[in-house]
């Protein structure tokens, strides 16, 4: 606590934003961000093969351009997203195309991908660097594009949003008549343990990340524009400040707790507005997207770039030398980890994301793609041993859930196919942060039981 009121008087925000920078409920696992908070971006070598999945994102998969010997170059759209909500696939290299493959996320979806063998000259090094993220980002040449101009830019780039949930970022980022937007909410919480790479982002690159959400607002139709970053990444914030000094973007410094990146909680600790249950940020005037994503739009609105390459953490107890890495999609995990100086004797799990909620794999030869923020890997005493017992009825997931529903009924409902049930209880509106899991002294794995039920409903829905 008394941490925390000195973050806060160092950085004293009082009346930069109408919320309270905290929401109700959540938990406050151990951050873990000193692994691999203060090691510089790193930028890996392109490696001899990548494979890229059809469908890294919500929504409908691309359509393949290209077949098997076909050469590419770096940047070429080797899949278009056809669909309104799904995203066009780039070539994060030059090269041969291969056979067709079918790849098994960590997620456990099956997916057929491209694979694509590196030859040729490659962007790679310092000029990757440069290329999408350093020089200057001007920030008064987006006031002379039309809104549809620049959602034009990002659907033609495949962004989606790089925060975890991969949304196709132009159907967030688009004029709409029927729900005007007066604000746009930049996430820059991260407040999944482990992971670094947004933070670094804000340190190495703030004129990106403060161009892409002007251009996201000047989209948009947004007359505010809110970055919230908790207290945790004070480097981050005053690198932000300086940058966006002028610029009418507005940094809300928030408690750190989790989930404070959720977009529904964020819009609370910020503007102090709630989202109704079912409802999106845009029914009450908001816009989200993520740091990362708009350093994204920045390069795909203002170079021309399309999304092939993203900040990965590769961190934990587990590896022998955590690091931010800049890596191109389709890359294989184990190259990164491998990179980073391969696993530590104590290694117990491999974690695609962060551990609330990141999926565990055991197979290296995963791709990473759009969605992969990291790659987490925790030693024995890192994880939590709890012997799984019945519900005791604590009560303690319904105390620490953000969204105010009843944990243990919903996972219950599932677990006995009780899908109606389970609907009663609202489980379209869990977000499977992990809150409820993380607390449960029973040891019952709530989020695993309500994915379940969230697919028998998709399953039954689909017949």
């Amino acid at each position: 606590m008394a941490l925390l009121k000195k973050r806060f008087k160092d950085y004293d925000m009082t009346g930069s934003f109408p919320g309270r920078g905290t929401f109700a409920h959540g938990v406050h696992p151990p951050e873990q961000k000193a692994f691999a908070a203060d090691s510089p971006i790193e930028i890996m070598p392109p490696p001899k093969k990548v494979v890229l999945p059809l469908l890294q994102h919500i929504g409908g998969p691309c359509t393949p351009l290209v077949k098997a010997r076909q050469s590419v170059v770096f940047g070429e759209m080797i899949g278009k997203g056809e669909a309104f909500i799904s995203a066009s696939l780039h070539a994060p290299v030059s090269g041969v195309v291969q056979k067709m493959e079918t790849v098994t996320l960590a997620n456990g979806r099956h997916l057929q991908a491209i694979a694509i063998k590196t030859e040729g000259d490659q962007v790679s090094g310092q000029a990757l660097w440069d290329q999408l993220f350093g020089g200057k980002w001007p920030q008064k040449s987006y006031q002379a594009m039309a809104p549809e101009t620049i959602t034009e830019a990002i659907h033609d780039a495949g962004i989606v949003g790089l925060g975890g949930a991969a949304f196709p970022t132009h159907v967030k980022i688009s004029p709409n008549d029927q729900k005007p937007i007066h604000t746009l909410m930049v996430n820059g919480c991260e407040c999944e343990p482990y992971l670094t790479t947004d933070y670094r982002l804000m340190v190495e690159a703030p004129e990106a990340v403060v161009a892409g959400a002007l251009l996201a607002a000047r989209a948009v139709g947004a007359k505010k524009t809110y970055i919230g970053i908790e207290d945790n990444k004070l480097e981050a914030v005053a690198a932000l400040r300086r940058t966006a000094s002028g610029a009418g973007i507005h940094i809300a410094l928030l408690k750190t707790k989790y989930p404070q990146g959720s977009e529904k909680h964020l819009i609370k600790a910020v503007l102090g507005k709630e989202v109704p249950l079912g409802g999106l940020p845009s029914d009450i005037g908001v816009a989200m997207s993520n740091v990362a994503t708009v350093t994204s739009v920045a390069r795909g609105v203002m170079r021309g770039l399309p999304l092939t390459h993203r900040v990965v953490s590769v961190t934990g107890g587990g590896i022998v030398q955590p690091k931010n890495l800049l890596v191109p999609m389709g890359i294989a995990m184990g190259e990164l980890i491998d990179f980073c100086g391969g696993l530590r004797k104590t290694a117990a799990r491999m974690i695609a994301g962060g551990p609330m909620m990141g999926f565990a794999f055991t197979n290296p030869d995963i791709p990473v793609t759009k969605g992969t923020s990291g790659i987490t890997v925790l030693t024995h005493e890192e994880i939590r041993h709890v012997d799984q017992t019945v519900c005791v009825r604590c009560g303690r997931c319904v105390d620490v859930c953000p969204m105010n529903l009843v944990p243990t009924k919903i996972a219950m409902a599932s677990r006995l196919n009780q899908l109606n049930l389970a609907r009663t209880y609202n489980i379209m509106a869990c977000f499977e942060c992990g809150s409820c899991s993380y607390i449960c002294p029973a040891g019952l794995p709530l989020v695993q039981l309500i994915r379940t039920g969230k697919a028998l409903i998709a399953a039954e829905a689909r017949k």
